[in-house]
């Protein structure tokens, strides 16, 4: 199948060779990614491209010297969120308090330096998030950028008790800076192909340290200033209020659905998921399972999002989260 590459991505090639920094490769290299059309005769292609990523990142990371964390963090469980904000915001202790992770939390800021990735359960799949060093004009780690980029989606942090809407302004400014859009600045990425566009969450942090008033003001404020394009939750990592809300409103801003597969007369495993991204068909999930079932698939039953349980479907068939498949080949 004929890759069918756009102009955009031949013009992201020339500056990719034009460019001097390492830096500026990988921008140059992630814009040809993000441009290239998505279907079979790209695979190739893209899994070239994220090598190629990768190599300059490590190449980058071993002249930055052994106290500079890497920009290639490996994906682990259903999905990466990365956690980012302003300094102070709390995210450390969010990240403790809901994962295996072990950051180093402080009342004074600029307590992380590295990337410190755990892993936070949601119900039966784990979804990994990465505590971030904070964002800082003038004093953002170089691989930060890329990795803010290829996570598959963004958690952004506010503290409730200090300025909560004045954070978001300056976080969506670092972003801007980026070419990361989320949210309401979703008509940047539109007009010029460099930009990413960020799936993402805002949770209001400290909810401890407010009073109900105070929190639900804050909370009304940040989320007209979103104008409802990105959810929002407050939370307090201290005691625990707002986590398990938190788990369910990462869940449901990766927009991904968990699928589970049967044998013909045997019982579905339904503490092993297949996790698609929302909208995935049936011959979507069978790739998932082994790369040759989406070729030689000849029909499935799901039980679920069928009209009738056990009923036969076709490959294009919509999947729902939940859905149980018995694939035939």
């Amino acid at each position: 199948m004929p890759a069918n590459l756009p102009p955009m991505y031949f013009e992201a090639e020339k500056r990719f060779r034009a460019a001097k920094s390492p830096q500026e490769k990988i921008e140059a290299l992630e814009e040809m990614l993000a441009v290239m059309p998505k279907h079979k005769g790209t695979d190739h292609l893209k899994a070239d491209l994220r090598r190629r990523i990768a190599k300059l990142a490590q190449a980058a990371q071993k002249k930055s010297g052994p106290q500079r964390a890497s920009m290639v963090l490996e994906k682990q469980g259903a999905a990466q969120v990365v956690v980012t904000g302003l300094p102070n915001a709390g995210k450390s202790q969010l990240v403790a308090a809901v994962t295996n992770a072990s950051p180093t939390v402080a009342e004074y800021p600029f307590s992380t330096q590295a990337a410190v990735p755990g892993m936070m359960e949601f119900e039966n799949i784990q979804i990994q998030l990465v505590d971030t060093p904070p964002l800082v004009s003038g004093s953002i780690p170089y691989w930060l950028p890329h990795m803010l980029r290829r996570a598959d989606a963004l958690m952004l942090v506010v503290d409730l008790s200090n300025g909560p809407l004045d954070q978001l302004l300056e976080i969506f400014m670092h972003l801007e800076e980026m070419r990361i859009s989320v949210g309401a600045q979703a008509g940047a990425a539109e007009e010029d192909s460099r930009w990413m566009q960020q799936k993402a969450l805002l949770v209001g942090s400290k909810a401890d340290l407010v009073n109900d008033r105070e929190r639900e003001a804050a909370g009304d404020a940040l989320r007209a200033e979103l104008n409802g394009l990105v959810p929002v939750v407050t939370i307090s990592a201290a005691s625990g209020a707002g986590l398990e809300d938190l788990r369910v409103k990462v869940y449901e801003a990766l927009s991904i659905i968990r699928v589970y597969t049967k044998t013909p007369r045997g019982k579905p495993d339904l503490t092993d998921p297949i996790v698609v991204p929302r909208g995935s068909t049936l011959e979507d999930a069978a790739e998932q399972v082994h790369k040759d079932f989406r070729a030689r698939l000849k029909f499935a039953r799901v039980w679920g999002s069928g009209k009738h349980d056990g009923l036969m479907v076709r490959r294009d068939h919509v999947l729902q989260d939940g859905d149980v498949v018995e694939l035939h080949i």
